[in-house]
């Protein structure tokens, strides 16, 4: 029996976009996913969804605090008997009631390699830093930041020439590649971490 995915996107979708190319028909149930919370780049992600016949929802979060508003996206993921949840560029911290309802359940990918440089832009932290590698990890997520255990990385070497936008297109190309290999690690379940599914 085929998992159901929800993806949970706050911008473009690329990661989503990946992972919709490569696993199987019905892995995101319609109209059961991507889920995403209201911003302005959020546009661009629900067009790649739409565009592959997979209806979404978009739930706004102005004005909610955080724990009230990830009880609405709970409710929707719990109605949907959503399997694994992955965040694809989600922009929200996400509160300990959520992790708390999805256990060992929620990926995400982060452009660095975790634990080094967790949080907003780390692309100019790494090259500010100096690091000759740089990469992306797709870990389980836990009520810390870039936190939780690692599932896969990925090494990308920095080059004399890079700037920020030049190693952030590297890192995303192989982001898009380890997600969708995390992913099929998870559904078939080869991680010991994924709570004997």
């Amino acid at each position: 029996m085929t998992k159901r995915i929800g993806v949970l996107l706050s911008g473009r979708g690329s990661n989503f976009e990946a992972l919709a190319r490569v696993l199987p028909p019905g892995a995101f149930p319609t109209p059961k996913s991507p889920l995403s919370s209201a911003t302005s780049r959020t546009r661009a992600g629900l067009e790649r969804a739409k565009a592959r016949g997979i209806e979404t929802r978009l739930i706004p979060s102005k004005g909610l605090e955080r724990e009230a508003y990830d009880r609405q996206v709970a409710a929707v993921l719990h109605e949907y008997e959503v399997d694994l949840i992955c965040l694809a560029g989600y922009m929200r911290l996400l509160s300990p009631y959520f992790v708390a309802e999805f256990p060992q359940r929620i990926l995400n990918i982060h452009p660095s390699l975790l634990p080094s440089f967790p949080g907003l832009e780390s692309q100019k932290q790494a090259l500010d830093y100096g690091v000759k590698v740089a990469g992306c990890t797709v870990h389980f997520v836990d009520e810390n930041l870039d936190a939780g255990p690692i599932i896969v990385q990925a090494v990308v070497p920095v080059q004399d020439t890079d700037d920020e936008h030049a190693l952030s297109e590297r890192i995303l190309k192989e982001e898009h590649r380890i997600y969708t290999e995390a992913v099929k690690i998870i559904l078939e379940g080869s991680s010991r971490s994924w709570g004997g599914a």
